[in-house]
């Protein structure tokens, strides 16, 4: 199993309308490793879901459904979506400054890699995100 995640403007698609939707397709990523990250993600890979911009903190986990299909939202075809259904929310948000403090996530993408939309996660770095959400 892999671990990922993935970005999103709460103005634009909200953790709350990924579960009222109950499922979504990841799409609309223009960035080229943002795309190869989605091509590796596989069924069952669990998804940390990050509001960006105004909120800047992991809210829920999600998994991914199903694996990188043409993006509906292009004809070019070097463009993938993946779908993603939601798991659990996050019983507290954990914020960006929470991960800026803590040592053992300073290698983390989201810090180093800050405009990089879908990113991947060590199974440590997963773990520890996951219990400082609870």
């Amino acid at each position: 199993m892999n671990y990922w995640l993935v970005k999103s403007e709460p103005e634009k698609y909200a953790w709350s309308d990924l579960q009222r939707d109950k499922q979504t397709t990841w799409d609309g990523v223009r960035n080229f490793q943002a795309r190869n990250n989605l091509q590796q993600m596989r069924q069952n890979d669990l998804v940390l879901y990050y509001h960006s911009v105004s909120e800047k903190s992991i809210v829920g986990v999600a998994k991914v459904s199903q694996e990188a299909f043409q993006d509906p939202t292009t004809p070019e075809t070097q463009w993938v979506a993946v779908t993603l259904v939601p798991e659990t929310a996050f019983a507290k948000p954990v914020t960006l400054d929470q991960i800026k403090k803590e040592e053992r996530l300073q290698n983390i993408a989201l810090l180093r890699q800050s405009r990089l939309s879908v990113m991947p996660l060590t199974p440590e770095e997963f773990d520890l995100l996951l219990a400082m959400g609870q």
